[in-house]
């Protein structure tokens, strides 16, 4: 059964919301989808604490298909300095990767929480959450690379740092809807989903359209963050990725129950549909409980049939031994 939030009472910035009960032409997909995202155990290949061949954790990794065949991932490590860093891979089998290059970090200022988007000319956005060189700034950063010989070179054609919009303290952890060319990058729109640190005190949901590479416009997203604080969810509400399956928009979009608490991190399933939220029971093998940073990418698996692969990194405090840290784990239908 869906779930119609209607917001009945706000008061001093709490929202309450009262249920009715319908149907919707997604709820069969949402359900298949919720199954295959928490059966971590039954997944058709899985690998806990990832790192690339280089020794590199690849956190908070975003994977997409590569067109020439395999897969690229961006994903970020804490460097010996204490900074962040944006690393780019590649893989043939989504479970073994091997590092190509440190793409942002070392000259820009603590770079993480990276994504990465294929556009119809071949080319690649890329898009991360960037702090300045001693740290705080926190804001959106994006950079087009004209095609996979740049990206795998590093070469940046296109470079734009979004300003803050709604904090004075930071915005982040990216996701790229779409990206529109009008024929090109310089004539684009491109769809970005974010965070903002609502009151410099807790993530809050944001969408906003990068134009022509050249300005940037977002609004807050109140209906995201009402369809997680419809099941109690009162620290941040942050990072998130969208895929189609079943011909609707999904997304998966991490909630934490407690301010300050790492133990309390789950991941919700997301309808773009009907705006609301399903809590998930993630089953690792181990019996992991707390999930964050989720990504999710409809690819073909390395057997050649339809794939969901999905990232989360799992938090010390609320994981199972040996499954800290990121996770990968795809389910072929």
């Amino acid at each position: 059964m869906l779930r119609v939030l209607l917001v009945v009472i706000c008061l001093a910035g709490l929202v309450v919301p009262a249920e009715a009960a319908t149907t919707a032409a997604s709820d069969p997909a949402r359900a298949e989808l919720r199954g295959i995202v928490q059966n971590v155990a039954g997944a058709t290949g899985k690998r806990y604490g990832v790192k690339d061949d280089a020794g590199h954790v690849m956190d908070t990794v975003k994977i997409i298909q590569d067109s020439t065949g395999g897969y690229l991932a961006v994903s970020h490590h804490l460097a010996g300095d204490g900074h962040f860093r944006v690393n780019l891979a590649t893989s043939s089998d989504l479970l073994t990767w091997h590092w190509v290059r440190e793409l942002a970090g070392s000259n820009t200022g603590p770079a993480s929480q990276p994504t990465i988007f294929q556009v119809s000319n071949d080319g690649f956005v890329l898009a991360w959450e960037q702090e300045q060189p001693g740290g705080g700034n926190n804001h959106l950063a994006f950079r087009y690379f004209a095609n996979r010989t740049d990206l795998l070179a590093g070469q940046v054609s296109r470079a734009y740092d979004a300003p803050r919009r709604l904090s004075s303290c930071a915005e982040g952890t990216p996701n790229i809807y779409s990206v529109t060319l009008a024929p090109d990058i310089d004539h684009s729109t491109i769809d970005v989903g974010g965070h903002y640190w609502w009151n410099c005190d807790r993530d809050r949901q944001q969408r906003g359209t990068l134009t022509n590479f050249s300005s940037w416009s977002t609004t807050a997203q109140s209906n995201v963050d009402n369809a997680l604080l419809y099941w109690g969810v009162n620290g941040n509400i942050g990072d998130r990725d969208n895929t189609t399956f079943r011909g609707y928009s999904f997304g998966l979009i991490e909630g934490q129950y407690t301010k300050g608490d790492f133990g309390s991190w789950r991941t919700f399933v997301y309808d773009y549909q009907t705006g609301n939220a399903d809590r998930t029971t993630i089953a690792t093998d181990g019996g992991s409980t707390a999930f964050a940073n989720p990504t999710i990418t409809n690819l073909t698996a390395p057997n050649g049939q339809p794939a969901l692969v999905m990232t989360l990194f799992i938090p010390s405090e609320g994981a199972a031994s040996g499954e800290s840290g990121e996770l990968i784990y795809y389910k072929t239908y």
